[in-house]
């Protein structure tokens, strides 16, 4: 059987559907449903996506019977159009366009006016009675077709039209003549041939093939390819080509073209949007040549614009439009995005496709639908992105301000943040008390930077990736951090950053956009960001189709506080660690560590105990009741370690030794790696004091805050990177004898939970024994990740974007989770621990517990809950929503 590598549509039908864009492309099924809805659409064909696939795999060559079936398609048109391809007396002439199955608006290639040469082009003239048209047309197929096909840039003619206009005193393009334009194609065309050494191409076959091809390359364009990685579009889906019969609106003032959504796409107010031009052609309307007019006379008064509106200058054609336009809305149920030309009064629809939109304007149309009863509830929690919801959380730099960008990082925390550049956390808290607003920047962050973080407007940073320090923290803390910018050089001696051949120095003004990884010299205008009615009514129909609970990742009253305001369940990890890096908290833990006994290290652990009481009690507090899950402390033990002459000389003063055995003692707890060293469980098993504290601070704090609230608290205790049974059992025996010696001192018995953080891949392996001891589990994919890849995450980021453009990998796995590999570990870890365990308590904690496709996974391993930084919970509460609808879709079946 021949493989059928064309499909035909005009003349009230077609070969193709809307239900078949994988195949024909988004484009092509869309005018093919326009065709089978009896709606004006001028007669085509659709080259197939297949035929994209062969042309890339068979160095840029076509499938056998290709080439016939166009012929045949192209004859098809003919006989509906009445004219025939190449006909010097009465020609057919198309548009080539290219039609992915998503839209990838500007990334490919289009040719219009294709079929004209120098014989066609008198026909036309005499066909539609307008010379002028005719070779205006003529000009503009040289032009795009020179620069699309033959790759010589549309600049040099643009120089060669203006030196005419100049020449001849024009201001405007339609101030020439048709015997003007005659004069510019031939300065046209021998500019290709002396530019090119060869003719224009007369053949109107010879330019089908050219434009054909030249949209099948322009699949692997730079700009397509950047595109496709920054949406997360497969590079082996390809294009379809559409080859169309032309209509034109430049054939006089009966004559317009234009663009339209439905629906406002930047408000999702329910109101005809979009602009039009008198006698012009489709890119005449985005080209900026012509100031377009508006579509509506609403518009057109809120515009103040003298201009006449399509509603007035043709009200025939406007009403036509207006009722398709609803008919479309109905029909494909969502926001339309549609290009038409009208043709000496005749109007023709050139596409239809669901329009791109804010996230605010997404929110709106989605809720706005289902009380129309145009959607189901079910259906507008699917129309919303959850990763657009960072536009509604955070100041975004306004679309139409000017941009002076210097370097482009990691966008490793969304939002934008203008600020004076400091280089110091300490310079930053200055500022911020002087009432100015500071960019921190860094070459990295570590924990002793958490009050210059806090300080700053947002952080960026020289070294470190999605996951790095600064990139964790900025996005708990909501402000916005680019990171990893390697090209940027920082002088902290000079006060100084250098780019790209630029100076700035500490004072000078810039602007970071956490969501791109731009840094823009300069103060840039920003939107603030608003949340409607809509955004509270989505989460509630969200919220009641999710299964998983969403929790939070806080150690602050104020991330805890957005958090509940954002709709978290609870905490489900508190890094107690991120406590201590404030005023005497620092000194006391730095005089635990480095205090060579026991006695030394309690004396030490008796100055936090009612500071990390007091932290306890508030969270209890202000999470009423909502469970709270705390891991033991977890650092290396090098970032609590003073570093500066001034820092070990405090801390010497403070433990009465000197400074000579204090830095002896320092260096006796150097370590080669300290991320795989000293730390977590490890620290607790050898100095179980620092477990007691903890867990005596954690069950005291119960008691107080459930004694305040009313509401019992049940702490849910982690232990960090287990990798044995043994080391939980060990450290569990001191926080049971803290639980039950608080309870003897107070009369209250406090209901906990110990578990642990399953981080490490033999903790994934013996996830059944470990679940003998532990009543829930926690994947803490961050340290899952390295400890899988063997990667370090603050180092990742100077070779992950290769692997990514070479296509190693498709999405860093410290951003998606990596479901073949480090997923494989946690199926295997919640399967082997609920087989001991059946009722355990399973959740996931590191920051892929805010992606969309993470979350995804963790529905389908029905995980309880996942546990993401406070600004990102209401993404992870639409996304949970998403991934159960999209669960009970799969249970339910196909639909009939």
């Amino acid at each position: 059987m021949t493989t059928k590598w064309v499909y035909g549509f005009g003349d009230g039908k077609a070969e193709g559907a809307a239900g078949m864009k994988n195949l024909l492309g988004g484009k092509g099924a869309n005018l093919a449903e326009m065709s089978n809805l009896g709606l004006p659409v001028p007669p085509g064909f659709t080259i197939t996506t297949e035929v994209c696939t062969h042309f890339e795999a068979h160095g840029h060559s076509y499938p056998d019977g290709a080439r016939d079936q166009v012929d045949a398609a192209l004859e098809e048109i003919g006989r509906i159009t009445g004219k025939r391809f190449g006909d010097s007396r009465n020609p057919l002439l198309v548009s080539v366009r290219s039609g992915a199955r998503v839209s990838m608006p500007g990334m490919m290639d289009t040719v219009l006016n294709l079929g004209l040469n120098d014989a066609t082009v008198p026909a036309l003239a005499e066909a539609s009675g307008d010379p002028r048209f005719a070779y205006d047309s003529y000009r503009r197929f040289i032009q795009m077709y020179s620069d699309v096909v033959m790759g010589l840039d549309h600049h040099a003619f643009e120089e060669i039209l203006e030196e005419f206009k100049t020449a001849k005193a024009y201001d405007l393009d339609t101030d020439l003549t048709a015997d003007d334009w005659q004069v510019v194609i031939a300065s046209f065309k021998k500019l290709v041939e002396d530019e090119l050494e060869k003719p224009f191409p007369q053949d109107p076959h010879e330019q089908l093939w050219g434009a054909i091809s030249a949209v099948f390359r322009s699949w692997e364009s730079a700009r397509a390819i950047t595109y496709r990685r920054l949406h997360d579009i497969p590079n082996t889906w390809g294009t379809a080509v559409n080859v169309q019969a032309m209509v034109f609106g430049n054939m006089g003032t009966t004559s317009a073209t234009g663009v339209a959504f439905t629906r406002n796409p930047s408000t999702g107010e329910k109101a005809l949007y979009g602009e039009f031009l008198i006698n012009a052609q489709g890119e005449d309307v985005v080209a900026g040549i012509r100031t377009p007019q508006d579509l509506t006379e609403a518009a057109r008064i809120a515009a103040a614009s003298d201009a006449l509106s399509l509603e007035r200058a043709m009200p025939e054609a406007f009403a036509q439009f207006t009722e398709i336009c609803d008919r479309l809305e109905a029909h494909y149920r969502d926001m339309q995005d549609l290009e038409f030309t009208i043709e000496r009064g005749r109007l023709w629809m050139l596409q239809t496709r669901s329009g791109k939109r804010t996230a605010k304007a997404a929110l709106k149309i989605a809720v706005d639908m289902a009380d129309e009863g145009l959607i189901t509830t079910e259906e507008a929690v699917m129309r919303v992105d959850p990763a657009a919801l960072d536009q509604l959380l955070h100041p975004m730099i306004d679309p139409s301000a000017e941009r002076d960008i210097v370097a482009t990082g990691l966008p490793a925390s969304p939002g934008a943040a203008s600020g004076d550049i400091v280089f110091s956390s300490d310079e930053a808290e200055e500022a911020k008390g002087a009432g100015r607003s500071v960019i921190l920047v860094r070459v990295e962050t570590s924990p002793e930077d958490i009050h210059g973080m806090h300080a700053a407007e947002g952080i960026l940073t020289t070294r470190g990736g999605m996951t790095s320090h600064a990139a964790v923290v900025a996005r708990g803390m909501g402000k916005p951090c680019v990171s990893g910018a390697g090209s940027l050089r920082i002088d902290y001696r000079s006060g100084t950053l250098t780019v790209a051949g630029r100076k700035l120095s500490k004072g000078d003004r810039i602007t970071i956009d956490g969501t791109n990884g731009q840094v823009l010299v300069g103060e840039v205008a920003m939107l603030q960001p608003e949340m409607s009615g809509e955004f509270a009514r989505l989460m509630e129909w969200a919220d009641a189709h999710r299964r998983m609970e969403v929790r939070t990742n806080a150690e602050t009253p104020a991330d805890a506080r957005a958090a509940r305001g954002f709709g978290a369940q609870g905490i489900g990890l508190c890094r107690t660690e991120h406590m201590f890096f404030e005023g005497e908290r620092i000194l006391a833990v730095r005089e635990m560590i480095l205090a060579e006994t026991e006695a030394g290290r309690r004396k030490a652990l008796d100055k936090l105990l009612p500071m990390q009481r007091g932290d306890f009690t508030e969270l209890f507090e202000i999470m009423q009741g909502l469970p709270v899950t705390i891991r033991l402390l977890d650092p290396p033990l090098h970032e609590f370690l003073p570093h500066s002459d001034e820092e070990i000389a405090e801390v010497a003063e403070v433990m009465g030794v000197s400074v000579e055995r204090l830095r002896e003692r320092a260096l006796d707890l150097d370590e080669f790696n300290p991320m795989l060293g000293h730390r977590g469980c490890r620290l607790l098993v050898t100095y179980p004091e620092i477990a007691e504290m903890q867990a005596r601070a954690i069950f005291e704090g119960a008691v107080a805050a459930g004694g305040k609230t009313g509401s019992p608290v049940t702490p849910e205790i982690m232990v960090p990177l287990v990798g044995m049974r043994a080391e939980l059992d060990l450290v569990r025996a001191r926080i049971d004898a803290m639980a039950e010696a608080v309870a003897s001192e107070t009369g209250v018995k406090i209901e906990y939970q110990v578990g642990t953080m399953i981080e490490l891949p033999r903790a994934a392996l013996r996830a059944g024994e470990i679940a003998e001891s532990a009543e829930f589990f926690s994947f803490g994919t961050n340290d899952l990740t390295q400890t899988t890849f063997g990667i370090s995450r603050d180092d990742a980021a100077s070779f992950l974007g290769d692997y990514q453009r070479l296509g190693l990998i498709e999405r860093d796995p410290f951003v998606t989770l990596d479901q073949d590999g480090v997923g494989e570990l946690v199926r295997i870890g919640a399967e082997r621990g609920r087989a001991v365990r059946p009722g355990l308590k399973l959740g996931i904690c590191g920051e892929h517990g805010g992606d969309p496709a993470s979350i995804a996974f963790c529905e389908q391993l029905g995980l309880d809950y996942v546990s993401c930084s406070p600004f990102r919970v209401p993404i992870a509460r639409l996304a949970a929503a998403q991934a159960a609808l999209k669960a009970s879709r799969r249970e339910d079946g196909p639909a009939e």
